[in-house]
């Protein structure tokens, strides 16, 4: 910009500058808004299973855009920073209130931080705050349907930074089952001593035993923590077991089941924690500073109002009669997705769901989940590998991971979840056949590089790619109509 008077600049120039400032963003930088386009079609014309996505509402994505996120507030409602943070104390007030009135919560008992940026700063802060450094945790094994965020680590590497920072020491599963073996849990935690176990998954499609859970906590002295993030809307709606009559920490993120935006909640309890038998002395909790520190200054900085804002819509959204029917309908659309696969000789790990996702073997098949997931994504369907209940290496994993909320949010119901189950078993019958004509030993990168460039499997995946995207272009897409 040209200047002058000095450091001044001309009058031109300065509306110029505010001109840019008021300017669309499909002006202001085309190459943005394009591909911004270019995958809100994806979205529209795709069927999107991936188990931890949902399409958050126009009101969730209006709040997230909002003056919000011009604002500083380093520090909590009260005690702040910096300056000029009435309205947001307001807002993040109203946010801890609508999250224990989601859940149904008493604000004596349970309180909570809704500043962590997402589920693993939130795991992360709850483990900072009550586990010593080096201290002991256990998870469910992340090839097992846990999450890296619990510990995991290989026998070669520590992969997650809670095993570098604390002690970790995987459960597992019944590889025969697919079920949780608590028998197991209580009998590593004997000669482990946690000091939290962690009930939590990424991949397990079956009710959490909690109570059973607490009971092997308590044997230990250990806290139990429960990661909800990926049922955390089935929970606030009632359709499944809640975790909070036997929990001392609660963790979720808010973009799953919850349909917010990108976000973490840290619920604790308050009061007392146990009673002396003997002497009948009381021993109080004491979580909600610990974990407060941990969060701010200890792992963050200042929080993201505009997320918070965008949180505190759905928590407000979660309390509706509409929230409760979409939830219901998720686990329908599950259970009739799990069904129909099941009837084209599909293996359902556990044999079905009491969530909002399922893990599909594909050994019995012939194929693997990085090959089908690669057949499925050209076919504009969207899912990820996964690793099944056996499997020896992470990097090439049986199965995939399928899950209802996003396509239920676009108002898909059973009967058309039976259509994707159809669209699903084609593009696992073309994967088995690009395998069939191939080297057993190929490697997943000789198989894209023939998946991409024969023309004959192209023109199958055309074919199927072409019927879904007229299939699920007939279903709204919810949030802001121009992007």
């Amino acid at each position: 910009m040209a200047l002058t008077n000095g450091n001044h600049q001309s009058k031109e120039a300065w509306n110029s500058h505010n001109q840019m400032m008021q300017e669309p963003l499909s002006t202001n930088d085309a190459e943005v808004y394009e591909i911004i386009k270019k995958e809100k079609k994806r979205q529209t014309f795709g069927l999107e299973l991936i188990a931890s996505e949902n399409f958050a509402s126009r009101a969730v994505l209006e709040a997230l855009g909002s003056c919000l996120n011009n604002k500083y507030s380093e520090g909590y409602p009260g005690q702040r920073y910096y300056g000029g943070t009435e309205y947001v104390d307001e807002l993040e007030r109203l946010c801890q209130k609508r999250a224990l009135e989601a859940f149904g919560l008493e604000p004596q008992k349970w309180g909570v931080n809704v500043q962590p940026y997402s589920g693993c700063p939130a795991n992360f802060a709850a483990y900072t705050a009550v586990v010593d450094v080096h201290g002991r945790i256990m998870g469910l094994d992340l090839p097992d349907g846990g999450h890296l965020s619990h510990g995991f680590m290989t026998d070669k590497k520590k992969i997650s930074a809670t095993s570098l920072f604390f002690e970790s020491m995987p459960y597992k599963v019944n590889p025969d089952t697919g079920y949780i073996d608590y028998d197991r849990l209580e009998e590593n935690a004997r000669l482990f001593h946690p000091k939290m176990i962690i009930a939590g998954t990424s991949c397990y499609s079956r009710a959490i035993d909690y109570g059973r859970m607490r009971k092997i906590a308590d044997q230990n002295g250990a806290y139990l923590l429960a990661d909800i993030a990926h049922i955390s809307g089935l929970v606030a709606a009632g359709v499944i077991p809640s975790p909070f009559e036997h929990t001392d920490i609660v963790t979720t993120t808010t973009h799953k089941t919850l349909r917010g935006c990108r976000a973490g909640l840290i619920f604790y309890r308050k009061g007392v924690r146990s009673v002396d038998p003997k002497t009948g002395k009381e021993t109080l909790y004491n979580l909600e500073g610990p974990i407060n520190q941990a969060v701010f200054p200890g792992l963050q900085g200042g929080p993201h109002n505009h997320a918070i804002a965008g949180v505190a819509v759905a928590l407000k959204q979660a309390q509706t009669p509409e929230f409760k029917a979409y939830q219901v309908q998720v686990l329908a659309n599950c259970q009739t997705l799990a069904a129909a696969l099941m009837e084209k000789g599909y293996k359902v790990v556990t044999g079905g769901s009491d969530t909002h996702l399922i893990l599909v073997d594909l050994r019995p098949k012939g194929s693997d989940g990085g090959r089908v997931e690669k057949v499925l994504e050209a076919c504009a369907i969207a899912c990820n590998k996964n690793t099944c209940p056996g499997d020896k290496s992470a990097l090439r994993p049986s199965g995939i991971r399928l899950g209802t909320p996003a396509l239920t949010s676009r108002g898909l119901l059973e009967d058309d979840f039976r259509k994707v189950a159809e669209f699903i078993h084609r593009g696992v019958e073309l994967t088995v056949e690009i395998q069939s004509n191939m080297n057993p030993k190929a490697t997943l990168k000789e198989f894209k590089e023939t998946l991409a460039q024969d023309e004959k499997y192209q023109m199958k995946i055309k074919e199927i790619q072409a019927e879904v995207e007229a299939f699920s272009g007939k279903f709204p897409m919810p949030g802001l109509p121009e992007l």
